[in-house]
């Protein structure tokens, strides 16, 4: 009996300290050897990692996440501003955001890419902004650096702006990249 009560005392814990008022209720988990997720509101020790941070304002993630934010930065040599710029126009800074044709968390994966990026879980934030980085990176490479064209690659797939040699006709995706780059700008000028 004692088995069954840890993991729903746990699980109810969990929600308490998700459903709380205060907005610093982290939650932190690792996978063991067995493939086991344990989650924690504290880090006790080096296998937890940060999980979800709860807040109930979706532009809060640029304090909680601003570490990770810059170190996914330095790592992949992307401009913050250019990431935050991308996940405000991607998710608005949802973590839980998923669209309707599957892309997922803060700078919007796709299954695929996520895969491609080894991200574990594209709605873990932190895995989200370092998965969404490192494609940024990837896609500039390919792109020679220019930010529009690896904005469309981004939102329209980089075998469109191939094809199209430049940013595809899509609405959707002239509207993406009209839009990041203005938020980009801000970021760059402190306006935002």
């Amino acid at each position: 009996m004692a088995s069954l009560r840890l993991p729903f005392l746990t699980a109810a814990g969990l929600l308490i300290a998700l459903t709380a008022g205060a907005a610093s209720a982290d939650i932190y988990r690792y996978k063991d050897e067995n493939g086991v997720w344990h989650f924690s509101d504290i880090n006790s020790d080096g296998r937890y990692k940060l999980y979800l941070r709860y807040h109930n304002n979706p532009a809060q993630y640029k304090k909680d996440y601003a570490t990770e934010i810059e170190q996914a930065s330095e790592k992949y040599g992307i401009e913050s501003s250019l990431i935050k710029a991308v996940i405000d126009a991607e998710s608005s800074g949802n973590h839980k955001a998923v669209s309707s044709k599957g892309a997922q968390g803060l700078m919007q994966l796709m299954p695929y890419t996520a895969d491609e990026l080894s991200v574990d879980d594209p709605l873990d934030p932190v895995d989200n902004i370092f998965g969404g980085t490192k494609y940024l990176s990837k896609l500039m490479e390919r792109f020679n650096n220019n930010t529009q064209l690896v904005l469309a690659a981004y939102n329209a797939g980089p075998e469109n702006v191939e094809e199209y040699n430049g940013v595809p006709p899509f609405e959707e995706t002239k509207n993406f990249v009209k839009k990041v780059m203005q938020y980009y700008n801000q970021y760059k000028s402190g306006t935002r």
